[in-house]
């Protein structure tokens, strides 16, 4: 067991933890502190390659390869947004055309000077001032030694105001305070930054083009030091049932009309594959869908999020979504949403228009995970859905269709040619099927489950190109007869 003790000498942890602080919209901050920040802590307390003073370096290619943690905090802190305050903006003398030097004064409770403003982002009070991180791993002696003389020269995580004390042991401290602990959890619902294999390389790398190009290189230029690990609040639900989940929610600039459905999740997951392959490589095949062998398999899926269920709803596609089959492994799946998230462009057949990743806003509804995520008896396809075989329509066939998508059996349905939701598009079979292929016939259905079924709902052989789309039908949302 190695453990890592965190100690707020002040009772309170500032950071940034989205690179967001500056902009003065930032409301809660980063909590807990993330095992990312405090490897980094780790490398800047003595260095590495030439600059290694009192360690080998050697234990930070070990810690960078041990799994996510988990992490004994207070689950429930204070978060107090800080006033913005003016300082003294310091500005460098500058030569004029006619090569006089002239001075830019700056103000500290000086009539007629200038200052600048600084927007300090969020202040965090736990009511316990301690953070211990804890791994199942046997920790070698050479390894522990190293590590616990780099936590002797850490003098604050995040911010200067920040100060720490920081012990490291092989063995789980005698008094855990906090009891309550963030669990590693593929259906948690908190997104922590862990370090992964290579990020020391990546550091160095970041600290070379640092000495070249100075204040004008920032860590937000590097994604690929951003890797999230899904944990499990001590406030939350027990973890449910792994069915999948979405991994990344964005916002289109412009919305799209629906029937460009194909070309518009044809270009998110072209632009996914490119950001990825970019980034780590060769893609996995169950982003791309290439190289399985055996039947049963479950592949990622591009949604387009239309605008539909309201009176004026007409099927306009404001938002894109990624979700990533049960099973996915840790790291495809963090990797898969990063590259979701970097995607800035969709640009092609006829279409260009920003991406951007969705923030939180309550308009359009479209976009917005509540509306896709709902619980539901009840669900509608908003684009149609593409049979898996030609032949009747009944029950037994659905039933089929569900349980390869992961879902319950329904206990009935519907289907007709035309959408049963106000806003749900009506495809030609030039806009469903691919060029110069004949694909089955596809319908639009609305579904009845015995028990209520967590959204995202996709149905059909098509899902993972976005057709078979539902929503779920609840009272006062507009359907057709």
């Amino acid at each position: 067991m190695l453990s890592i003790t965190v100690e707020l000498l002040h009772g309170t942890f500032r950071a940034d933890p989205d690179g967001s602080a500056h902009t003065g919209q930032l409301k809660e901050g980063e909590w807990p502190p993330s095992p990312s920040r405090l490897y980094s802590a780790l490398v800047a307390a003595d260095g590495t390659r030439d600059r290694l003073r009192v360690t080998t370096g050697r234990e930070l290619e070990w810690f960078e390869r041990l799994p996510p943690p988990v992490i004994h905090a207070h689950s429930e802190p204070c978060h107090q947004p800080l006033h913005p305050r003016f300082v003294v903006g310091a500005r460098r003398r500058f030569a004029t055309s006619t090569s006089k030097k002239k001075d830019v004064l700056t103000h500290l409770e000086y009539i007629g000077r200038s200052g600048a403003e600084v927007r300090p982002g969020v202040r965090v009070s736990p009511r316990f001032p301690r953070i211990v991180y804890l791994w199942d791993a046997s920790c070698p002696s050479e390894v522990l030694d190293g590590l616990q003389l780099r936590a002797a020269r850490v003098g604050y995580l995040g911010t200067a105001d920040s100060p720490v004390r920081v012990r490291v042991q092989d063995a789980v401290p005698e008094s855990l305070e906090p009891a309550e602990a963030f669990r590693p959890d593929a259906e948690g619902s908190v997104y922590i930054r862990v370090p992964q294999a290579g990020d020391l390389n990546m550091l160095d790398g970041i600290y070379d083009a640092w000495l070249k190009r100075g204040v004008g290189l920032a860590r937000a230029q590097y994604p690929s030091l951003w890797h999230e690990a899904r944990y499990r609040s001590p406030t939350s639900a027990p973890p449910r049932e792994d069915r999948g989940s979405v991994v990344a929610w964005l916002r289109l600039r412009t919305s799209i009309s629906g029937r460009r459905v194909g070309a518009v999740t044809s270009l998110f997951k072209k632009a996914v594959l490119s950001k990825y392959q970019n980034l780590y490589g060769e893609p996995p095949a169950i982003l791309h869908g290439h190289g399985f062998k055996e039947p049963g398999y479950d592949l990622a899926r591009y949604l387009a999020l239309p605008d539909v269920g309201g009176r004026w709803s007409r099927g306009r596609i404001h938002g894109l979504a990624l979700w990533v089959p049960p099973g996915c492994d840790r790291i495809v799946r963090n990797r898969a949403r990063q590259s979701a998230r970097i995607v800035r462009r969709l640009a092609g057949h006829g279409l260009n228009t920003a991406v951007r990743p969705h923030a939180g806003e309550r308009r359009p509804v479209a976009a917005t995970p509540g509306r896709w995520t709902r619980r539901a008896r009840s669900w509608v396809t908003v684009f149609p859905a593409v049979h898996e075989r030609r032949g009747p329509l009944d029950l037994a066939e659905v039933t089929k269709w569900c349980k390869h998508a992961g879902y319950p059996e329904p206990v009935s349905f519907r289907s007709t040619r035309a959408p049963l939701i106000h806003g749900g598009v009506d495809l030609a079979p030039v806009e469903v099927n691919r060029p110069g292929r004949h694909g089955p016939p596809y319908s639009h259905l609305q579904i009845w489950f015995a028990k209520k079924v967590r959204g995202p709902v996709v149905i059909g052989s098509a899902r993972q190109r976005g057709l078979g789309l539902c929503v779920s039908c609840r009272e006062g949302e507009s359907s057709n007869d």
